[in-house]
């Protein structure tokens, strides 16, 4: 499957990958203070689980910072 994520094509040998296996594989250790968006809409963290994405789909991965 190939996904689009933070504007880079990356390519996953999995058929079905939900968003949190998606962390899993990208941000192991940093999954605190992050926000998710699918093709333009926010996943709340307790539906990481159970949304699947899709071929093609585009996900923004936000991570929150310190400072001001």
């Amino acid at each position: 499957m190939e996904l689009k994520i933070n504007n880079q094509l990356k390519s996953f040998e999995q058929e079905t990958i939900s968003v949190q296996e998606l962390l899993d594989l990208e941000r192991p250790n940093k999954q605190n203070g992050i926000a998710i968006g699918v093709n333009g809409s926010i996943v709340s963290k307790i539906h990481w689980e159970n949304t699947f994405l899709f071929p093609s789909d585009d996900i923004l991965i936000i991570t929150a910072t310190q400072g001001g």
